[in-house]
């Protein structure tokens, strides 16, 4: 323990060095009054995007639209209680990047496997033809720009948002139904795992070209080089963890290791390969998802996302969105946006389906299945604004089709089971061999 004597006299040190500056703050200066303002945003959002998570689900809709909702209601749309700041920015990239790993975390690599080539082309398909099509709309209602322009690239951003699918949502709806251990519910989380991979990937390009020195050849190899290296690494961390948590079994050390691993892989991704940070905190959940721990830290991640970091991103959502602001154009584009962000999945996900061999109810439920958007979506859209890529005011369109996608798609899912019920997978099996 004598090793730690320096840190501790240091960090004393330093917190009676704080503490001293912030006596100084004359009465006037409002430097002294951020701690104040920070803890009250933060009463504030919590409160709000917890009271309206919670009357979302009572009427069965996603917590998530509450939360966006609550921020909303407290930001500049409404009352006008709390503005954006570096530090609730800071807050929500935390929440965000413990999402991301927390979803990587809950990863099944083995169903990944089982479903093979079929839930990987299904989730091409989901992902090439919204893309496509928001490309499409956006450039029908504000020009078509040159290629590499930056309206060009602001029209493929508005279709890379469409690319994502919401896997915890899907798979809420098909647990709900009793139809996750089906050979379509199996197919429909297997893609919908992959798609959101896809997705990332395509962001990651995106937001690369937003640099005119870049170079997609360049901007490729930099990612498939990270994906290597990452992966390569991960397989040393999981034998690494595999013993650390043999040693030290359900123990705290284990999510906070894991908690390390994500913030370091996020760090590397942005820093030397240039991939998107979420990216990485996805890979470093895929790198655990395997060890016997991975709920355990995943519980734990949830815990942190649950009380804090996630209720302040996706209030952050509704922070940024002045609906003060919107125009007709605007309202008449998010309404096409929904319209075509959920046909899409259903044309590219359910045709692809069919192709492969597919019943055509299967196939239409493969699609209906896609159609949900959720956290990923909200990610990728608060990338691009990041990024330049979007206006604040499109948040709009992001949030109808979320809630609308989110709550159509059990609606629709439900009435195609009653008509065309499938058996599980077994069952399916044995009538086979009969």
């Amino acid at each position: 323990m004598w090793i730690l004597l320096p840190a501790v006299s240091g960090l004393r040190g330093f917190l009676r060095k704080s503490r001293a500056e912030v006596r100084v703050f004359p009465e006037g200066d409002s430097s002294g009054m951020d701690t104040l303002q920070i803890l009250r945003d933060l009463a504030f959002i919590l409160i709000f995007a917890k009271f309206f998570a919670l009357l979302a689900r009572k009427i069965h809709a996603p917590e998530v639209a509450g939360e966006i909702v609550a921020g909303l209601l407290i930001g500049p749309s409404v009352f006008g209680l709390v503005k954006e700041s570096d530090f609730i920015s800071g807050m929500a990239e935390i929440g965000v990047i413990l999402l991301m790993f927390s979803a990587g975390l809950e990863t099944d690599l083995d169903q990944l496997k089982k479903s093979g080539v079929k839930a990987t082309l299904i989730a091409a398909f989901g992902v090439i033809v919204p893309l496509i099509l928001g490309t499409i709309l956006y450039s029908c209602f504000y020009g078509f720009g040159a290629l590499g322009s930056d309206k060009f690239l602001h029209a493929v951003f508005i279709g890379t948002i469409l690319t994502a699918t919401s896997v915890s949502i899907t798979v809420q709806a098909l647990r709900e139904l009793g139809k996750i251990q089906t050979e379509v519910g199996v197919t429909i989380t297997s893609a919908a795992v992959i798609d959101d991979v896809f997705g990332i990937l395509v962001l990651t390009a995106v937001l690369s070209m937003k640099d005119p020195t870049a170079n997609i050849g360049m901007v490729t190899l930099k990612t498939v080089v990270f994906f290597a290296a990452g992966i390569a690494l991960g397989v040393v961390i999981l034998k690494l963890m595999k013993i650390f948590d043999a040693c030290y079994p359900h123990t705290r050390r284990v999510p906070i290791i894991g908690m390390c691993l994500a913030f370091a892989y996020s760090y590397i991704a942005d820093k030397y390969f240039g991939v998107a940070d979420i990216t990485g905190a996805y890979i470093a959940g895929i790198v655990l998802s395997s060890l016997k721990d991975s709920s355990y830290i995943e519980r734990k991640m949830d815990i942190n996302s649950y009380m804090i970091f996630g209720p302040v991103f996706f209030a952050s959502i509704g922070l940024q969105t002045n609906l003060r602001q919107l125009d007709p154009r605007i309202l008449v584009f998010s309404l096409c946006f929904v319209a075509v962000g959920m046909i899409a999945k259903v044309i590219g996900c359910g045709f692809c389906a069919k192709f492969l061999g597919y019943e055509k109810h299967e196939s239409l439920k493969i699609g209906v299945g896609m159609m949900t958007r959720g956290e990923v979506a909200l990610i990728v859209a608060q990338r691009g604004l990041k990024a330049g890529m979007m206006e604040s005011n499109f948040f709009t369109c992001v949030i109808l089709l979320i809630i609308i996608s989110s709550i159509m798609t059990p609606i629709i899912l439900k009435r195609l089971y009653v008509k065309y019920p499938d058996a599980p997978i077994g069952a399916a099996k044995a009538k086979a061999g009969a």
